[in-house]
């Protein structure tokens, strides 16, 4: 029977009707479902296998879909606040669409789940670094001294440190790193900005933003944060420069103290070859000993 409009219509909408997949990334959390009896895979590796067939099924129907990772933990303890059965196939799709709805996501667009897998992994890290940066500074109170909001002072001089060290004078790219030890881990976030033959720069407000509550952590704790700066251009070697927080300021890295932090392993302290074509030199000053305002929190 051939047919009707009804359906030609309901197969139309179904084309535009989003979807979101939530992943089991790792062995540890697929084994953490598996204790459920609606949950009816067997091994991680046929697990990972039919999660792609689909997604390339989908995406051969033209369907849009995002990924986003489950996670075992968070499940048990949504279904138990919102009184579920955690055992069912509905509890499942209801926790996936809340996570849609607020987590971060990756769009599958045909690249292989070994490609797909770690972007996924990076924008859940870069998510929850950036809650917990954000957190850190609206509990850090306010100045003894002078009553200012400690937080909010730290951001705009992270603001303020972060276009110090991006010079925009030249064409090229500038990728920043900074690191600030926290409570039982270290935060890191990254910026990469392109500087057009003009001065104009290209970059991601989202990015700006992550590095600079991840710095301004550093700024209001004055732990002992650091920050990288590595500058691209065409036809010149790559030059990598950077700085150390010191009695409450960032103090501008030598080129030997430079090419020590890139040329050791974080981790054995085994020496590292260097890097060809990459000269490795003394940052410049990004602000007076004493910070802007008088006085340090």
């Amino acid at each position: 029977m051939a047919p009707t409009r009804h359906d030609t219509m309901r197969r139309a909408l179904r084309r535009e009707v989003a979807g979101t997949i939530g992943l089991l990334a790792d062995e540890e959390d697929f084994a953490a479902m598996r204790r459920y009896r609606t949950f009816t895979f067997d091994d991680h590796e046929t697990y990972l296998q039919q999660v792609e067939a689909l997604l390339r099924t989908l995406a051969a129907q033209g369907r849009h879909t995002a990924v986003v990772l489950f996670d075992p933990e968070e499940y048990e303890e949504y279904c138990a606040e919102a009184g579920l059965n955690p055992d069912t196939p509905d509890s499942r799709t209801r926790f996936t669409a809340e996570l849609a709805s607020g987590g971060p996501t990756v769009p599958y667009e045909g690249q292989p789940l070994t490609d797909l897998l770690p972007d996924l992994v990076d924008e859940a890290v870069r998510k929850a670094t950036w809650e917990y940066a954000t957190m850190a500074l609206a509990r850090s109170g306010t100045c003894a001294t002078c009553g200012e909001d400690i937080g909010r002072a730290a951001f705009a001089r992270a603001s303020q440190l972060i276009t110090r060290a991006v010079d925009t004078s030249a064409p090229g790219t500038r990728h920043l790193v900074c690191s600030v030890p926290a409570e039982n881990q270290t935060l890191l976030a990254a910026l990469h900005i392109e500087i057009d033959a003009d001065g104009g720069a290209r970059l991601d407000d989202t990015e700006v933003l992550e590095f600079a509550t991840v710095l301004a952590v550093g700024v209001a704790t004055r732990r002992a944060a650091g920050m990288v700066l590595r500058t691209s251009a065409e036809g010149a070697r790559d030059r990598v420069q950077g700085w150390r927080m010191h009695e409450g300021s960032f103090r501008p890295l030598t080129a030997a103290e430079v090419f020590d932090a890139y040329c050791t392993d974080a981790i054995t302290g085994e020496l590292i070859s260097p890097e060809s074509g990459v000269d490795y030199c003394a940052a410049f000053a990004l602000e007076d000993e004493t910070p802007e305002g008088g006085h340090t929190h």
